[in-house]
């Protein structure tokens, strides 16, 4: 899509990920984000062989809510977020994606708190000094997220990262581009079904990233929201190959070939990023 740079997730449950950066620029795409591993150098090397941009590290997530508590693995899941930041960092990439807490059910029990924020702190501090962006996004705990971007607010190096379908399930439809949308610097775009549950219950299995287009996202509404924030930064899609346990919505991509997968990929996001344009002249 011409004068739109597009961006595809890296998959980890298919071939090496240096191959699929290879594939991801023959077919089209302008960049590509991976999540954090010891081959970041790697990749990196790759991009620059083929001309491809590493818009994004996707830092560990599984261990977020742990920050936010005075627990025996608090200091090791906030040090590995610190080599995150030191590696992206050595590997040239500018922008470490990072969750602001994980875990549906426990955040009942978890609240924001000043040793939470201490610990953020280490890695915005590091962030800052390595000249790395990090960009929140949104998932569950929503007021994780609203305690860490109103404690970072006048730090330059600290943004939002929109995550399209989380927005639909974890965040219960909420507009997070009406409270942090002046701050976006990257998107995670794709497309869900909401919430499943008739009594509004939320699970991970909710949290599908099909290909835009094949859930129920309004992505007119989308669009209007990107270009009302302003943002002209890369269009980075976040999309899944596997389904989750018990649901079969993805089970079509995998009948593609890789090749083909991505190449149906790139034209959802070439139509999304054309539906942008279209909304963005009319303004």
């Amino acid at each position: 899509m011409q004068n739109t740079e597009l961006c595809l997730a890296a998959h980890y449950d298919c071939m090496d990920v240096t191959e699929q950066i290879k594939i991801y620029h023959d077919v089209g795409f302008y960049g590509f984000f991976t999540g954090y591993d010891k081959r970041l150098s790697l990749y990196r090397e790759t991009a620059e062989k083929c001309g491809m941009y590493y818009q994004s590290v996707h830092a560990p997530y599984v261990r977020m809510n742990l920050l936010w508590r005075d627990v025996a693995d608090t200091e090791d899941a906030k040090n590995e977020l610190l080599r995150c930041i030191d590696d992206s960092a050595d590997a040239g990439v500018p922008i470490v994606v990072a969750h602001a807490y994980i875990g549906i059910g426990e955040k009942k029990t978890d609240v924001p708190n000043d040793m939470g924020i201490s610990n953020f702190s280490y890695i915005v501090e590091r962030a800052v000094k390595r000249n790395i962006k990090v960009a929140f996004e949104n998932t569950e705990g929503e007021e994780f997220l609203e305690a860490l971007m109103k404690h970072f607010e006048n730090i330059p190096n600290v943004g939002f990262c929109w995550d399209t379908g989380h927005e639909m399930c974890y965040n219960h439809g909420n507009d997070m581009t009406a409270l942090y949308g002046n701050r976006l610097i990257a998107t995670h775009l794709n497309d869900n079904l909401g919430i499943r549950s008739f009594d509004g219950n939320i699970t991970f299995l909710d949290d599908l990233h099909l290909l835009p287009f094949d859930g129920i996202a309004d992505w007119k509404d989308i669009t209007d929201r990107m270009n009302r924030c302003g943002y002209d930064g890369e269009l980075t899609f976040e999309l899944n190959l596997n389904s989750k346990p018990g649901r079969h919505e993805n089970d079509k991509y995998r009948r593609l070939s890789f090749e083909e997968y991505v190449s149906e990929a790139y034209a959802r996001a070439c139509k999304v990023a054309a539906l942008k344009q279209k909304n963005n002249i009319q303004r």
